[in-house]
Order: structure tokens, then C-alpha cells, then sequence
């Protein structure tokens, strides 16, 4: 039996244990923080170089093009290599998907992307009825032949994606019917929350599903008539909020990153009133988050 000094010793060695072991499940921090471009986009029009040079001195090592603004390129990637930066993906509309995608192909190639990211599939298509299918048959395709380039092609979701047409929520039509090899999805953490859905479900429901990812955040979540209303008229929505300023519980959903795939985050506001504050203070937020 065992006496009470024992028993101590068993419980404090027992307490000490659980304690490293909370710590050690705490201590987890994105190592490589990233940003979508598009939140910088006026600057980049003006200063291209001079804007990469201020993201980099932020201390993002990681960005997402979304348009080069007329550079070629080797342009682009000299511009990277010269301030310490890599370009793991990059955002091209649905129509680069066909004729032009063995040349989107060749420059991402260049510039060192490793993914091809679609962001949306244009508003006609959607309302065909089956608008939503042909676009997952476009997206096999087209990761088809990237895939023999050694690059991955996404789809990057929108909030609309998650509002059922026909019983069905599209973003499920089009994780069914795309090869999970051939199509990967770029989660926008922020439109599926504002769609009323978890990201955690979808963790779990596709695991590794979602090597890259979208930190942007909501002071709150619009009403599904006012979503739709703003969304109509092509508006930004006006709750967009700086990461860790809005409502989003990120250490929730970043928890649960080795089972999504989570690979590359990259930090965006749609329409930052100072979009270097924005990002400088979404970047130090993040910097700091332990999950």
C-alpha cells in the first residue's frame, strides 16, 4: 500500500506532468505569417517594390498576389527574392482557367508559386442550375495540368458559397465532386463564419483539405438579408475588423490546423481605413497568438 509521502510524490510528479503537457498544447504559434496583397492593393498600383519592401519590413516572409500591376515575371520574383519574400500562391480569375492557363502555368513557375488560387467563379455562372458542377469540372482540369507542373491549384470560397441553392450548400457540391489530389480549397476563415458555419466541422469532414487559409475578422456577423444586400451591390462589408479586434476565436480554429492541412495563413482586410496599420497590427496579433 502505498504510504503518503508516496502518494504526494505520485500526484506532484503527476500535476508537474500535466502542466508541461498544457503548456506544451498552448505553446503552438504560426512560424511563417503571411498576407494577401489585395489589402495593400492601392499602394502596390503606386510603389510595387516600395510596397513589398514595407510588407517585408513588417516581418511577413510570405505574401499572395492577387495581380502583378503590369510587372513581368522575372520582375516579380527579383522584386521578391530582393526583399526576403516568397510568393507561395497567388489569386487568377476563372476565365485564365482555359486558354490562358498553360502561360498562367509558366509564370507562376517563375515566380515561385506553389498553388493557383481561384477566388470565384463570376456571378452568371452561379445562377445557372448547373453553374456549380461545371465550375468543379473546370477545376479538375485545370489542376490536372498544373498538378504536372508540380503546382497545386484552390479554390478560395466567398460567403455564398455556404447558402444552400437547391438543398445543397455549394461549397459541399464542389468538395464532392473535385478530386481532393487535383483541387484544394483556401478556407476564407472569415466568410464561412459569416456564413453561420463552423470551419472546425469542415476540418473534420475533409481533413487536409485546406493547406492555405484566409485570417480576416468581423466586429460582427450581418444578418443573412443584409449579407446578401451588400454582396448584391458589390460593397465591402462594414464590420471588417483587424485580426484579434472582432469576434472570430482563432486559437479555436488554428488548434485544429494539423487536421485541416493548414499550411500558409495569410492575413487580409478588404477595405483597411490604413492598410499598413491594418496589417501591421493583424501581423502582431498574430505573432503573438499561442494555441
Amino acid at each position: 500500500m502505498m504510504d503518503r509521502r508516496g502518494f504526494l510524490g505520485t500526484m506532484t510528479a503527476a500535476m508537474l506532468l500535466t502542466g508541461r503537457l498544457g503548456w506544451a498544447a498552448d505553446a503552438r504559434k504560426i512560424e511563417k505569417i503571411g498576407v494577401q496583397l489585395y489589402t495593400v492593393r492601392e499602394a502596390m498600383k503606386q510603389d510595387f517594390e516600395g510596397t513589398l519592401a514595407k510588407v517585408a519590413a513588417i516581418g511577413y516572409r510570405e505574401v499572395e498576389f492577387a495581380g502583378y500591376f503590369e510587372h513581368s515575371p522575372r520582375e516579380v520574383r527579383t522584386a521578391l527574392d530582393r526583399y526576403g519574400l516568397v510568393a507561395p500562391s497567388t489569386h487568377v480569375d476563372y476565365d485564365s482557367l482555359a486558354e490562358k492557363w498553360p502561360q498562367v502555368i509558366e509564370a507562376s513557375k517563375i515566380i515561385g508559386h506553389e498553388y493557383i488560387v481561384n477566388p470565384e467563379i463570376g456571378a452568371e455562372l452561379r445562377k445557372q442550375p448547373d453553374g456549380w458542377m461545371r465550375a468543379a469540372e473546370t477545376f479538375n482540369r485545370a489542376g490536372e495540368a498544373s498538378k504536372r507542373t508540380g503546382i497545386q491549384f484552390a479554390y478560395h470560397n466567398n460567403w455564398y458559397e455556404f447558402i444552400p441553392v437547391n438543398g445543397k450548400r455549394p461549397y459541399d457540391i464542389l468538395l464532392e465532386e473535385c478530386d481532393p489530389n487535383l483541387v484544394k480549397m483556401e478556407l476564407d476563415l472569415c466568410w464561412i463564419t459569416v456564413s453561420g458555419q463552423d470551419p472546425l466541422v469542415y476540418f473534420h469532414r475533409y481533413p487536409g483539405r485546406f493547406p492555405l487559409v484566409h485570417v480576416k475578422d468581423m466586429k460582427k456577423i450581418p444578418s443573412p438579408a443584409a449579407a446578401a444586400a451588400i454582396s448584391s451591390e458589390d460593397k465591402f462589408f462594414p464590420d471588417m475588423a483587424d485580426v484579434g479586434s472582432g469576434i472570430i476565436d482563432w486559437k479555436r480554429i488554428f488548434a485544429k490546423s494539423e487536421e485541416a492541412g493548414i499550411k500558409h495563413y495569410y492575413i487580409e482586410h478588404d477595405d483597411p481605413k490604413l492598410a499598413f496599420d491594418s496589417i501591421r497590427v493583424s501581423y502582431n496579433y498574430v505573432r503573438g497568438l499561442r494555441f
